[in-house]
């Protein structure tokens, strides 16, 4: 399930002094399997000294294409970000698992009116709904509102300027910049008043299908509260979080500390036993059991599995939705067994 290709760097384009985009070939054999949808995402695998990382970016590039396209934000200190911005070149091989996330938009056999709200590397995945939009139909209108810190940090810049271009009636950005001031740009970050001066002033008498929200939680949060004050019902309103500051709640106190768990993934099933005080996903990477995992911070999608027996607690959800919980989905990076007994099944998702 959790099963990485190899692919090619077909090249590798500087954006910003701090971003780069890694274009990436896709053999035929493979071309129907790395399918995607706007605005899902992959996932990186690599090793540093021995020791394996993971790490999700969003596919920028829309889909349909030979080739796909992800952007990478230098981040301080982190560690596969910083080698994807000063080592990686075209020619090189990486291991990447096939795309997925539910952050998605499928074109109709009608035009579509969206707005998307973005800030920073949040850009990635709002590219490839962005551009999928106004190529799905002649008629489809797009708005941006982007923030950055200034001109020179944006990633995309110059690709959204040419959209400007080439749909000039189709196609609106706004520009935030929080550190610069530039003309025909907002100066200060994405908050109420930039959100009202969009949706109430700018474009008052478009009624917007869907809305598009990436980036930091605080952003998010701020967009969300606003088009809830406007009455936008929540299906129309579609989120990515690319991290996440809340604080986990106090896990329950019980009176065993360990527990029996039960894995099912790829139709096998593994039996060990787990402290309930330890993540489930991380116990199951203990037993060197290949469970699907990226991010390990739960702002990704993709260890989803489903609790057939007992019950897990999560730290922090900013995926799965309230019924999906009831149905007992978990995000395992992020879940605590509660009961004596828990069984889970990665494949019933």
């Amino acid at each position: 399930m959790s099963e990485f290709h190899p692919l090619k760097v077909a090249r590798v384009d500087r954006l910003t002094p701090n971003s780069v985009a890694i274009t990436f070939e896709v053999p035929e054999n493979l071309k129907q399997e790395f399918e995607f949808k706007a605005g899902q995402y992959i996932t990186i695998k690599h090793a540093f000294d021995g020791k394996e990382v993971r790490r999700a970016y969003s596919i920028s590039s829309s889909p349909g294409r030979k080739e796909f396209t992800i952007g990478i934000k230098k981040v301080p200190d982190g560690l596969f970000s910083v080698y994807a911005n000063t080592s990686v070149e075209a020619d090189d091989v990486m291991e990447v698992m096939l795309p997925e996330g539910r952050f998605i938009y499928e074109p109709g056999s009608t035009a579509d009116h969206i707005i998307a709200y973005a800030a920073g590397s949040g850009i990635t995945p709002i590219m490839s709904i962005v551009q999928t939009a106004l190529e799905s139909h002649p008629e489809s209108t797009v708005v941006l509102l982007y923030g950055n810190q200034n001109k020179e940090e944006t990633m995309f810049y110059e690709r959204i300027e040419e959209w400007s271009k080439k749909y000039a009636d189709r196609f609106f950005v706004q520009w935030v910049f929080s550190r610069s001031r530039e003309e025909d740009a907002l100066f200060g970050r994405i908050e109420p008043s930039t959100v009202n001066f969009i949706t109430r002033n700018k474009f008052k008498d478009r009624v917007f299908d869907a809305h598009y929200i990436c980036g930091p939680e605080e952003m998010i949060k701020i967009v969300n509260d606003c088009l809830i004050q406007k009455d936008v019902g929540a299906d129309r309103i579609f989120t990515e979080l690319f991290s996440s500051s809340a604080i986990p709640d106090a896990l329950p106190q019980t009176d065993d500390k360990s527990t029996e768990i039960s894995v099912t993934l790829d139709d096998e099933v593994f039996t060990f036993s787990m402290k309930k005080e330890q993540l489930v996903l991380d116990a199951v990477l203990d037993q060197d059991i290949d469970a699907p995992y990226s991010c390990q911070g739960g702002v990704c999608s993709t260890c989803i599995a489903k609790v057939s027996e007992g019950k897990a607690t999560m730290e922090q959800n900013q995926i799965l939705t309230d019924s999906e919980v009831e149905e007992g989905l978990i995000l395992t990076c992020q879940a605590h067994p509660t009961t004596d007994i828990l069984k889970i099944d990665y494949d019933d998702v």
